[in-house]
């Protein structure tokens, strides 16, 4: 990751291999301008290639900001679907940008909501007070979700924090949750959410209850009350674009989109 000083920009680099019978190699370049979202730009920018993991020959090239989106918001789904209360009828979305879009379509493909509000930045409060299940889909570097404000039960996925220094969630949501994330390490180093709640003594070193990952092979059990809040602390993993991208390349062959370039 490259962060110049005195800028809020960032290049960071993912990359990801997988064995088996299709080895291959995934490497996205992702460029994070928040203030893309006043310019009418999605803040992520930059690209997916896909090298075969036998012969090293690029596969595919593709737009990464399309692809961040949805398979963010595919865990986010996925994790909604493990962790909220089935009964669960009303989402809200804090972030009206292209990650709160996505989640507003891909949310309701596990659960069965009545109502789902998206919420600017006038609104949240509003909003959340209704809400079982919250998404904060943000660049704001202060929380933007009070505990006071959330009603016993509700799941959250905190998606916009993925920086040490900038929470989208107070230290008192963060203490009173179950929190999961999608990798422990990245958690403890890079979400800001945990890590500024841990510096304030909000929570301990053992706070993190699991990986989603544990979840969905039953080495948790994942929610265990009705009343209990649950939090899904997004950070993003290279696996979910290098498996996205196959999806989008095995589609374009079939559909014949796309151009194919010799090198």
């Amino acid at each position: 990751m490259i962060k110049p000083p005195d800028t809020d920009s960032v290049l960071a680099l993912m990359s990801v291999h997988r064995r088996g019978t299709r080895p291959t190699y995934g490497l996205k370049t992702v460029a994070v301008f928040p203030a893309n979202s006043a310019r009418g730009l999605d803040p992520h920018q930059g690209t997916v290639t896909l090298y075969d993991g036998e012969t090293g020959q690029v596969v595919a090239v593709m737009n990464a900001s399309p692809i961040t989106a949805i398979r963010t918001a595919a865990a986010s789904a996925l994790a909604t679907r493990e962790l909220a209360r089935d009964e669960a009828r009303v989402l809200a979305i804090v972030g009206t940008g292209h990650q709160g879009r996505a989640h507003q379509r891909l949310l309701p493909a596990v659960l069965s909501f009545d109502e789902v509000l998206m919420a600017g930045r006038g609104e949240v409060e509003e909003a959340v007070r209704q809400a079982d299940v919250v998404v904060t889909a943000t660049s704001s570097t202060e929380p933007v979700i009070r505990r006071e404000w959330l009603k016993d039960g509700v799941h959250i996925n905190a998606v916009g924090s993925c920086f040490p220094d900038v929470r989208e969630l107070d230290a008192e949501t963060v203490a009173a949750s179950t929190f999961f994330t999608d990798r422990r390490e990245s958690a403890e180093n890079e979400a800001g959410d945990y890590v500024l709640a841990r510096a304030e003594g909000a929570i301990g070193p053992d706070h993190i209850a699991g990986e989603l990952g544990d979840v969905l092979v039953g080495a948790h059990p994942g929610r265990t009350s009705r009343d209990e809040i649950t939090v899904f602390e997004s950070l993003g993993l290279a696996v979910e674009d290098l498996y996205a991208a196959e999806y989008l390349v095995q589609r374009a062959r079939a559909t014949g989109r796309g151009i194919t370039a010799a090198f």
